[in-house]
Order: structure tokens, then C-alpha cells, then sequence
């Protein structure tokens, strides 16, 4: 406040700056008059003593004589200089009448001219001037000397300069500038008091200001479309703006007077008297519904009183409905903007438009779809619609039910709008015979219902006509108008490009769904090994890349196999393809879990390295797997895992167990091996394997899920496969943020009855030992029919490992699905099948034996080789 005031802008600041101004005035002209007073009173009194000291000087005894004497000097200079240490004089000079000194208080100076004026001195007159001598500026008198004659014999002249006359003036002058200050601050401190109450009261303005406020303030008063009341706190009026005047019917000399005698309604006159607080209460005046608003002006410290703002109402409230339905026509388009669309789904979407719509613009809405679109595919003119979706404020309506297919006739609306893209207004139904002409018995009945008027507008995304919404009126008897069709059609644009984006998405999600199903495993093969179940379930943001194997392996043994590819969409599909590929090619070898997984992950490796994008970034970041190789006949299974969740053993007691299998890096990652872990599963038992998706989520961790899955396995002790399945899958939701895959195998043995072993010695005639005890075997089982087969293909693997291989050498047979012969030995060196030629005496051993045999092969194991065929049983 104080700066407002001090800058000067505002009328406070102007009157403290002037104020300041005089005061400071006053000061300056009081210090300089006291100063000139001062000052001439010094000089005064300067003159006088001068004049004392010449005077007396000059009429001393012997100062006349000394002036005739030869050498005046030698007698008056250290009398005048006596006289001028004395009376506190300058100087006391003696001189003749031409001038010339014959004293001075300076003896340089004895001899040479006066410096001032002499001649009235000369004439026997006396002068006082002011000069600036020899010794500075000073007042000086000269006197003459006159002898006993009266005639002037010499001069003699006193003086004081200017610097000691003025010695009271320095004594007074600081206790001068000291009361000035008191003063000017203690006219500052009152003048800054009064402009600061002076500030309050104009609010900072400067005269042009506050003229130009009063001037707007009463042109704003006068001109406002609203009535200003001001009442003082003996309810009389006080000012009332030509507003007032109009809406209260006020009489031209209504100001000064009570509000009670100026003719209003009692009413209306008890709330304006009162004083009270008052917000838009509604009150008629004579023909006018006004809107009354009344505040107390002394809230801040003002004059007791209120003030009254009048609002003509009769008028807003038209406005107002009109208003009213603006608004809520910008909310449906708001609502439209965020509640149509939030899936990608098209039945959905057009199931959010009808629900938007009813009851907030039509009382019924329903939504017709060609079925190339519900199926994700452009939509094809000519055929029929099918109800995607409706919505009303009754049950029981007899329009057209969801889900069934209507073909429209030429001459109904929605004909016509999927034909010219066009939205078509039907304000009376009952009067549209091309609406009617579609189901006389139908439409009757629509009429019947109440049903009245009709809009109907294409769904149309850029250049393509999806179908028609359809709005029907029924509550209120109006029909729908040029302006709600304009809203209609704002909807329905709205609603028709998050339909092409749902008919879009589902066409692209069926090709990725498709071309995964494609590459999954669309049954399981023959094997005996395990009883297994599987579950698949896609995401619900699309494919992804998780798969599932079973391979059956020799001797009976079957191989399992889960893994996920990181990522979603066809890239990640198509790699999952590829690595399914590679665990079939690779597990034909025969190999191992830990090197299985080795040699995919180099492939793994490879893969991102080959699709590296332009930027720099690898479009696949790894994938995960878990390999796992069951044998019936020891009940081991040997399983390594590649950044996969462990498996999930249930024992035929019902104990749920998550045993230990070293957890190795995810494929691609490269630098690191593998490990394998041994299970020996009894009989029954069920090993479950499954990809993250099914116990990692993004609202629980992993661990939270492996106690969901303990919990649900433990429920079923004795469920099958199938049961197990679907107990797992029922606390999941319907479609899961990520891709699951699930099998669940329950365990087989292979009984010794069908299994039989022999050691062969590492000699020839062995051989025939051992076609004897097969003939045996293959008797006890009933297939004679295999003796003949079964000896050869044995005579010649026996006879190669005994010549070619180390001992100790076995031989089993092994009935299952197929007969399995198998040669074992210490050798690691593997039989190469070759043609021998016509002259050779050897060479036709494994030639024989695969003719013979359905299937052969050679698979390692930790001690050597074994040698197998399989022969189809009769």
C-alpha cells in the first residue's frame, strides 16, 4: 500500500507527494532564511567590531605622531599587531593616505598597496565594504587619522573575513538541519497516515481513474441487463439502475424513500427492507418471474445496508430448456467418445451404441450388421443383416429380436440407407407405407407397441456401409426432428469407425489364431507310455506364441514338451512354428534333454540374429521351453528346462509336489549348458506341465500362482487326465491376459510280463542262444507270427555288436503298441546302412533289417549305443 502510495499513481500517492513536497518546502525555505538571517547578522556585527578596532586604533594616543616619525613601521606594527591578537580581528593596517601599509599581520605585505577603497576614508569618512583581500574574503572598515588639527595624517583599517564571521551560523545550523528533519519526518509520518486511509478509500486509483470508474461504473450500472438495488439500513432505497426501474415498476422519484411505500408486492418489499441474505429466490412481480440475489453490504467494513440484484427469469427459462438439451446432447457425444469402442469386439461395440442411445435419445435403438462384418471381412451389399444389438425402455418389443437375419425390402428406410449411404427420417411411421410394405404383420404390431417415428442412419466407415442403426420413438409424442437427426448421425459415425476397427482387429486376429492352430498339434499320436490331456487357451490381446508336443521316441519312451515364445501376433506365431519343427527334427536324434535344449537354443540365437530389425533392436528376445523324456518300463523321467516354470507332480496319493529342475536361461540367451534333473514316477502319477500363463498374471506373481495351481491339483486325487484339465483351467477367466498351454500326463508301466532281457556273450555261437530263448518269448506272447523276422533282424544286430561293438552287450524285447527289439553295447561307433553291390560278400545285415523292420534306428546312452527296430504287431 505504502508503494502504491509513494509512486504517485493513485490520488493517495498524489496527495502524499504533494504534501511531502510542501513540507519539504517549508524546511528548505526556514533553513535558508535562518541561514540569510544568520548571515547578515555576521555581517553586522563584523562591520561593528571592525569599525570599533579602527576606530579606536586610529584616535590611540601616538598613533598621528608615529605616523610622522621616519620609520612608522618600527612603532605601529607591533602595537596593531597587539591590537588585532585582542579583540579577534584579522588584521589591524596602518597606512598613509596614498595606501600604503605600514602594518599587517603578514610583514611581506608592509610597503605595498591597500586593497580596498580609501578615498571617503581620505575625505575623513568612514568605509565598510566587502572585499576579497589578500588574506580571503572578508568585511573590512577604514577610519582616518586625524592629528590635533582634524586634518587625516593616515588611515587605519580593520577586518575579519569571512570564514570566522560566520562561526554562530556553523554552531546553529546542524541543531537548524536536525529540528528540519524531525519535522519533514514527523509531516512525512502523518501525511503517509493520512494517504494510506486515503488508499484504502479509492483502492489504489488516480483521479483520471476513479472519473473514468465512477463513468464506467454508472454506464455499466444503467446498461446492465439485471436490476442493482442498493438499500440502506433503514430500508430506504438508495440507488436503483434503469433495470431496476423496469422489472419493479419504480416510481421516477423512487430513491430516498422506504422500499415498503414503493407500491411492490409484500413479498417482495419484506425480503428488499430485511436485509437478509437472499440467492436466487424466484418471486413474481406483477407478470415476471424474477430471480432475486441479496447481500449485506457491511461485510468488509462498509455501510450498513444490503444490495440487490433482480434477473429476469421468464425469459431464461425457455433458454434455459434449450440450453439443458445442448448440454446433454455434448455429454452423449463425450459419453460416445469414451464408452464406444472399449473392445474390440463388434457385436460388443454395437451392443454400446444401442445402450448409449436408449433411453437418453431414443426409447428403442437396435443395430443391423451385414455378417461379413460380425466375421471380420468386408461387408458384401445385397445380403442379409443380422440384429448385432438392441436396447429399449420396455421388455417384449415387437421389432426384430438380436441375433436374427432380416433382408429389407427396396422401399424400407434401412434399404434405402444402406443403398445411398444417406440417413433417413420417418417422423410417422403409420403414415410411411415403404416402412410398412417390410412386415405388414410386424409393423402393425410396432405400431401397436406405441412405436411412432423412426431414424435411420448407414454405419458407414470411410467408403464402406457396415450396416444401420436404427432409433425408434415411443414415450414421447413428439417425432424425431432435423436436429436429432444431426445427433444421430454424429453417434453413429462415431460408433461406425470403432466397429471397422473391432471388424478389422477380429479379421486379423482370426488369421493369427488360425495360422497358431495351424502349427499346434491337432491330435496326439498313438503311444503307450501316458494318458494325457491338453488345453490350449489364446490371450485375450491376441495369439501368442506358447505350443505343446508329445513325441513318441523309441523303446516305448514318449517325449513331452512345452514353451513359450516371448511376444504376441503372427511374428511370435510363426517362430513358435519354427521351433516346434526343430524339437521334432531334433528329437529324432534321440538326444538327450540337456543337449536337445543346447541345440535350440542356438538355433534360438540364430533366429534373432536373422531378424534383427533396421533400428538395431532383435524382433524376438528369447523364448522358453521345458523338455521332458518319460520311459515306461525304468518309471524315470529325465527332464531340463530352459527359463521355464517347474513341472507339477501329483502322486497317486494325491501329494501335489514342484520338483527340483535346475532352472536354466531362457533360449538366445547363449554361454550358458544346461542341466538335467531324474524323476522316478510311480505308476498313476500325473505330471503336469504348463507355460507362465497359467500362474503368472499381472495382479499375482509367480509364486502366488504355483500355490493356486498346488491348491487346485490337490483337489483332484484320483480325476483323470481330462478331469485334472479342467479343474485347473475353471479358476482362470474366460480369456486370459496371456497364452496358456497345459498337459497333463498320468503315467503308465510297462510290466515285466512284457519285457524281456538277456546279457549275450561277446561270442558267435551266442547267437543261436539267443534265437532260441526270442522263439521262447515271442511263444509266451503269441506271436509266432514274428519268429522268422524277429530272429533275423536279432541275428544280424547281435552279430554287429559282437564284431564290431564292446562288451557287455544285451539284448530286449520290449511289447507294446509295436514288437521292439534292442541291441545294446559299449560302443559308441554307429552302424551305417550302405547298398552292397551284387559282388560283395557283405554288407547286407542293416540293409536286411530295414526291410524287415517298420522303423530302426540307434539312439546313445551313457554306457554305449543301442541298436532298435520296431515291427508292427499282427
Amino acid at each position: 500500500m505504502l508503494r502504491a502510495a509513494v509512486t504517485g499513481r493513485s490520488v493517495a500517492g498524489q496527495v502524499f507527494l504533494l504534501q511531502v513536497v510542501i513540507v519539504l518546502l517549508l524546511v528548505v525555505a526556514a533553513v535558508v532564511a535562518q541561514v540569510l538571517q544568520v548571515r547578515r547578522d555576521s555581517d553586522t556585527e563584523a562591520g561593528n567590531r571592525s569599525l570599533a578596532v579602527a576606530e579606536t586604533f586610529a584616535n590611540a594616543p601616538g598613533t598621528a605622531a608615529a605616523l610622522r616619525t621616519p620609520d612608522p613601521t618600527k612603532v605601529l606594527q607591533p602595537k596593531a599587531e597587539a591590537v588585532r591578537k585582542a579583540t579577534g580581528v584579522d588584521f589591524v593596517v596602518v597606512m598613509n593616505t596614498d595606501g600604503i601599509r605600514y602594518t599587517h599581520p603578514k610583514p611581506d605585505r608592509i610597503g605595498k598597496k591597500f586593497v580596498g577603497t580609501i578615498a571617503p576614508a581620505v575625505a575623513g569618512g568612514t568605509v565598510t565594504e566587502h572585499v576579497n583581500g589578500t588574506i580571503g574574503p572578508l568585511v573590512q572598515v577604514v577610519v582616518p587619522v586625524k592629528d590635533s588639527a582634524g586634518k587625516v595624517v593616515g588611515l587605519v583599517s580593520a577586518g575579519i573575513t569571512t570564514a570566522h564571521v560566520g562561526g554562530t551560523a556553523d554552531q546553529q545550523l546542524p541543531l537548524l538541519l536536525w529540528a528540519a528533519a524531525a519535522a519533514l519526518a514527523l509531516a512525512t509520518g502523518g501525511t503517509a497516515l493520512v494517504s494510506r486511509r486515503l488508499l484504502r478509500q479509492t483502492h489504489g486509483l488516480g483521479p483520471h481513474e476513479m472519473t473514468r470508474m465512477y463513468e464506467h461504473h454508472d454506464a455499466v450500472l444503467h446498461a446492465v441487463r439485471e436490476g442493482v438495488l442498493i438499500v440502506g439500513d433503514d430500508a430506504r432505497l438508495l440507488l436503483a439502475n434503469d433495470e431496476a426501474h423496469r422489472l419493479l415498476g419504480l416510481p421516477e422519484d423512487a430513491e430516498r424513500r422506504s422500499v415498503l411505500e414503493l407500491g411492490l408486492d409484500d413479498e417482495t418489499a419484506a425480503l428488499l427492507a430485511s436485509g437478509r441474505v437472499a440467492t436466487d429466490e424466484v418471486h413474481l412481480v406483477k407478470d415476471r418471474l424474477l430471480a432475486i440475489n441479496q447481500r449485506p453490504t457491511d461485510l468488509r467494513g462498509g455501510p450498513a445496508g444490503s444490495v440487490t440484484t433482480l434477473r429476469d427469469s421468464t425469459e431464461l427459462r425457455a433458454l434455459s430448456g434449450r440450453a439443458e438439451v445442448a448440454r446433454e446432447r455434448l455429454n452423449m457425444l463425450y459419453d460416445a467418445g469414451v464408452g464406444i469402442g472399449t473392445s474390440l469386439d463388434v457385436t460388443r461395440t454395437a451392443a454400446e451404441l444401442a445402450e448409449l442411445a436408449v433411453p437418453r435419445f431414443a426409447d428403442f435403438a437396435t443395430v443391423d450388421l451385414f455378417d461379413a462384418v460380425l466375421h471380420g471381412e468386408e461387408p458384401r451389399p445385397g445380403t442379409a443383416l443380422r440384429r448385432a444389438a438392441g436396447a429399449g425402455v420396455r421388455e417384449g418389443s415387437p421389432l426384430y429380436p438380436v441375433g436374427e437375419h432380416i433382408r429389407f425390402v427396396a422401399t424400407s428406410p434401412q434399404a434405402r440407407s444402406l443403398t445411398t449411404g444417406q440417413s433417413v427420417v420417418v417422423p410417422r411411421l403409420r403414415d410411411a407405407p415403404g416402412w410398412r410394405a417390410q412386415n405388414p404383420e410386424r409393423t402393425d404390431q410396432v405400431l401397436e407397441f406405441g412405436i411412432h417415428s423412426l431414424i435411420t442412419v448407414a454405419l458407414r466407415a470411410g467408403s464402406l456401409v457396415l450396416g444401420v442403426a436404427n432409433f425408434w420413438r415411443s414415450e414421447k409424442p413428439e417425432p424425431f426432428d432435423s436436429e436429432e437427426l444431426a445427433l444421430a448421425e454424429e453417434l453413429v459415425a462415431r460408433a461406425a469407425v470403432s466397429i471397422d476397427n473391432a471388424r478389422r482387429y477380429t479379421r486379423e486376429h482370426s488369421m493369427a489364431v488360425t495360422l497358431q492352430r495351424s502349427l499346434l498339434p491337432r491330435t496326439l499320436p498313438e503311444q503307450g507310455a501316458l494318458d494325457i490331456a491338453y488345453r490350449y487357451l489364446p490371450a485375450q490381446s491376441g495369439v501368442g506364441g506358447d505350443w505343446f508336443d508329445v513325441l513318441p521316441l523309441s523303446g516305448a519312451r514318449v517325449a513331452l514338451v512345452v514353451g513359450d515364445v516371448v511376444g504376441h501376433g503372427l511374428h511370435a506365431a510363426a517362430t513358435m512354428g519354427r521351433l516346434r519343427t526343430a524339437v521334432h527334427n531334433f528329437s529324432s536324434l534321440d538326444l538327450p534333454p540337456d543337449e536337445l535344449l543346447g541345440l535350440l537354443d542356438e538355433l534360438v540365437g540364430r533366429i534373432d540374429q536373422d531378424e534383427t530389425s533396421a533400428d538395431g533392436s532383435a524382433a524376438i528376445t528369447g523364448a522358453t521351453c521345458l523338455y521332458a523324456v518319460y520311459d515306461p518300463v525304468s518309471r524315470r523321467c529325465t527332464l531340463a528346462r530352459a527359463g521355464h516354470p517347474p513341472p507339477a507332480v501329483v502322486h497317486p496319493d494325491g501329494s501335489v509336489e514342484f520338483p527340483e529342475v535346475p532352472a536354466g536361461p531362457p533360449l538366445g540367451l547363449g554361454g550358458l549348458p544346461f542341466e538335467t534333473a531324474e524323476l522316478e514316477l510311480a505308476e498313476d502319477s500325473r505330471l503336469v506341465l504348463y507355460t507362465d500363463g497359467l500362474v503368472e498374471d499381472r495382479d499375482r506373481d509367480i509364486d502366488e500362482g504355483l500355490e493356486l495351481l498346488r491348491d487346485a491339483l490337490g483337489r483332484t486325487p484320483d480325476a483323470s487326465p481330462e478331469e485334472t484339465c479342467r479343474t485347473v483351467l475353471d479358476r482362470l477367466p474366460a480369456r486370459p491376459s496371456d497364452d496358456v498351454a497345459l498337459i497333463v500326463a498320468r503315467t503308465r508301466v510297462l510290466g515285466g510280463d512284457r519285457v524281456a532281457e538277456w546279457q549275450v556273450p561277446s561270442d558267435p555261437a551266442a547267437v543261436s542262444e539267443v534265437r532260441a530263448s526270442v522263439t521262447r518269448t515271442l511263444t509266451e506272447w503269441g506271436l509266432e507270427e514274428l519268429d522268422f523276422t524277429t530272429e533275423l533282424i536279432l541275428s544280424e544286430l547281435v552279430t554287429n555288436a559282437i564284431r564290431y561293438g564292446r562288451a557287455p552287450i544285451g539284448v530286449r524285447l520290449l511289447r507294446e503298441r509295436t514288437l521292439i527289439c534292442e541291441v545294446s553295447d559299449a560302443s559308441t561307433t554307429s552302424p551305417h546302412l550302405r547298398y552292397a553291390a551284387s559282388t560283395d560278400e557283405g554288407g547286407r545285415g542293416l540293409f536286411l533289417v530295414a526291410q524287415l523292420a517298420e522303423r530302426w534306428g540307434t539312439r546313445y546312452t551313457p554306457n554305449g549305443k543301442i541298436i532298435w527296430a520296431e515291427q508292427p504287431l499282427p
